[in-house]
């Protein structure tokens, strides 16, 4: 099959994960498009493809007397963002360029990056590269912070791996945010409002004034490069009770516990008047930079194969997560690269095809022994 024909059909399942589900994974349709998946694996002749609780794996057998070469491992990840519907997609191409409607999402996180391994493993199973082995994992989730959850390193058996799950042509990313994420939760007193003076507390009012506490141009739409922010995703209540959702997020450690600090400070001030505010904070992920850093071979193989392949490496920061940033502190160094979508997360998603392609060159090359 070929990559166009394979991401026009990926995208059409709806794989839309929820981060307030229990489940595992949080949606159903995520199942269903890695047994199509496990399918299409054992249809191409991958070995050992397992469907686990909430991941896929296969393998693509070395090829003969490259039996001792170094098991690489690839990863994508099959779900789309909660910020915007993955139903119902329909994929319009303009050229190179492949979009939505502009009513959903595309889906190009991370269907192009599932595309693009499955591409290149019918070209590595058809036997004209030598390589070494090679692990295939698709996970679920990983928009929500979920997506290595229960995943078994040691199971996997890869020396090193790449998630493909980068941006733009040649984007290489080894470094990225420490993470956390927090729930505040604010109970007030509500009254007549005709008769509220001395009575009433407004857990709305006092959601806001806590947001005000911590800095204003600390915010995702005025920050870029490394540097970290706060960003609040969900205020809802009433007067009685009010919940507030951040997302903490900085390349620097020590900054990264600055920034919890202050908003466990801004929590205890607004204690200390006439609020009544609980918060739960926990880390999601941490910057890979300092895994990364003591195993560089791993990205100058990246960059030997990008070269190879004709697309100069671009290393920048990956202002977000991956699965390869929990992987690398699981005893799996796994850093990003691109796949040639662009605009994740809203409804003006996009994908070049001539980008794709090129991912999965480099995929190729990267295996090649």
């Amino acid at each position: 099959m070929k990559l166009l024909d394979r991401f026009l059909r990926y995208v059409t399942f709806d794989t839309q994960s929820d981060p307030r589900s229990e489940t595992t994974p949080s949606t159903a349709g995520q199942i269903v498009m890695l047994q199509y998946l496990a399918q299409e694996l054992r249809e191409m002749g991958a070995a050992e493809v397992e469907l686990h609780e909430s991941y896929l794996t296969a393998t693509i057998p070395a090829s003969a007397g490259r039996e001792d070469e170094p098991v690489i491992g690839f990863l994508a990840h099959v779900d789309t963002s909660p910020d915007a519907s993955g139903a119902g997609v329909k994929p319009q191409i303009n050229g190179d360029t492949i979009s939505s409607d502009g009513t959903t999402l595309l889906g190009a996180d991370d269907k192009a990056g599932v595309a693009e391994i499955m591409t290149a493993t019918e070209i590595l199973l058809a036997g004209g590269v030598k390589h070494g082995q090679v692990r295939l994992a698709f996970t679920t989730d990983e928009e929500i912070g979920r997506g290595v959850d229960g995943f078994d390193v040691e199971a996997f058996g890869a020396d090193f791996a790449y998630t493909m799950d980068g941006e733009y042509l040649g984007e290489l990313e080894y470094e990225n945010f420490n993470a956390a994420e927090a729930l505040i939760t604010i109970i007030g007193k509500s009254a007549h409002p005709g008769d509220a003076k001395g009575k009433m507390v407004s857990a709305l009012r006092i959601a806001i004034e806590l947001d005000a506490m911590l800095p204003e141009d600390e915010r995702p739409e005025l920050v870029d490069g490394r540097e970290g922010f706060y960003h609040l995703t969900r205020l809802v209540g009433t007067v009685e009770h009010a919940e507030m959702e951040y997302i903490i997020r900085d390349f620097d450690s020590t900054n990264f516990e600055i920034r919890k600090r202050a908003l466990t400070e801004a929590v205890e001030r607004v204690n200390k008047g006439e609020g009544m505010a609980t918060m739960d904070i926990k880390d999601q992920y941490y910057n890979m930079y300092e895994v990364m850093v003591l195993c560089p071979h791993i990205i100058e193989r990246a960059e030997r194969a990008m070269r190879a392949v004709g697309v100069e490496p671009v290393i920048v920061p990956a202002r977000g997560g991956t699965d390869g940033a929990r992987l690398s502190y699981l005893g799996l160094p796994c850093p990003n690269l691109f796949t040639g979508g662009k605009n994740f997360h809203s409804l003006q998603e996009k994908a070049s095809l001539t980008e794709m392609r090129k991912a999965v060159e480099v995929i190729v090359e990267i295996c090649r022994a």
